[in-house]
């Protein structure tokens, strides 16, 4: 019976993470059906301000602990870096296909292998340098330079794209010595707070209806990030990296079927290119035995 359970587990890795990405996608949807109405920073306010109440709970305790000696830094560090990825993103968010912007999100991960080697000292090897060149022009098939003019929304995404890598690196530091809950825990509070003079300055009057759909955003990035977490603990990363693809498939449809977006082919081959590139690099960082860094690909902006 142990067995047959085991062998169960990729299969529920892959339910999760199949849960994981339709929820993902759901917040990209809502952000998109919201528009412009909103500025960037007013709505990414609104939506951690919704988060952080679902957190308070995790937030109080670590008040009551207290940071460890050193940490507070970091802490600071990841939220203001963090502040600026969800600003751009929702900026993107409200003016990019849902499959472009979910396409260019891939990078992630592969900026913070990059990142790792940089600031972390992590070897490099030529597989894992052939592979993130791949992913790169993974990127290139994307944005077309050259072939197309980029617009604000583009370059955009490109920021938060390696804002979020910023973010991740300081979470894998923190990681060392800081509880997991703890980490998501004090990142809300210093985004929520990083956000709210911004929000401030651009402020417009929310409507019901917004208020609505940016507290079920949050609601839905909650739930995206429980079942990564669950998918993580019962399938190994090679098995559950491969299926956030079918993120960029189903942003594709919900652009077409909701939003009126033409399918781009060049988006779907580029995201699968980076996709392909970023589950190899997961495959050998798995084989070595060595510890992860490459958060899953298709982290939105929260």
């Amino acid at each position: 019976m142990s067995e047959m359970r085991s062998e169960l587990r990729p299969v529920q890795g892959v339910l999760w993470m199949l849960a994981s990405g339709a929820s993902f996608v759901g917040v990209n949807g809502l952000v998109r059906w919201l528009g412009t109405d909103l500025p960037a920073p007013q709505a990414a306010f609104l939506r951690f301000g919704f988060g952080l109440l679902f957190l308070l709970p995790s937030v109080w305790q670590g008040v009551r602990r207290g940071v460890t000696p050193g940490t507070l830094p970091l802490y600071a560090g990841r939220g203001a870096v963090h502040t600026v990825a969800v600003v751009l993103w929702f900026y993107a968010m409200a003016r990019l296909p849902v499959a472009e912007v979910t396409a260019i999100g891939y990078l992630n991960p592969v900026l913070v292998t990059l990142g790792a080697v940089v600031f972390f000292g992590e070897r490099l090897a030529l597989r894992r340098v052939l592979a993130v060149g791949v992913a790169i022009c993974g990127a290139l098939i994307v944005l077309r330079p050259g072939l197309r003019e980029l617009g604000s929304g583009q370059l955009a995404q490109l920021g938060a794209a390696f804002c979020f890598a910023g973010s991740y690196l300081f979470a894998k530091r923190l990681s060392q010595t800081e509880g997991a809950a703890m980490v998501v825990a004090m990142m809300s509070l210093f985004v929520t707070l990083g956000l709210l003079p911004l929000a401030l300055l651009v402020w417009v009057p929310v409507t019901p209806v917004q208020l609505a759909a940016l507290a079920l955003v949050a609601v839905f990035a909650t739930v995206a990030h429980y079942c990564m977490s669950r998918a993580f603990a019962v399938a190994p990363l090679t098995v559950t990296q491969p299926v956030t693809f079918l993120q960029l498939v189903w942003a594709t449809l919900l652009g077409a079927l909701v939003f009126g977006e033409g399918v781009d082919g060049f988006v779907l081959l580029g995201g699968g290119v980076i996709i392909g590139a970023i589950s190899y690099i997961t495959w050998r960082e798995a084989r070595l035995k060595r510890g992860v860094v490459t958060p899953a690909a298709g982290a939105t902006g929260d």
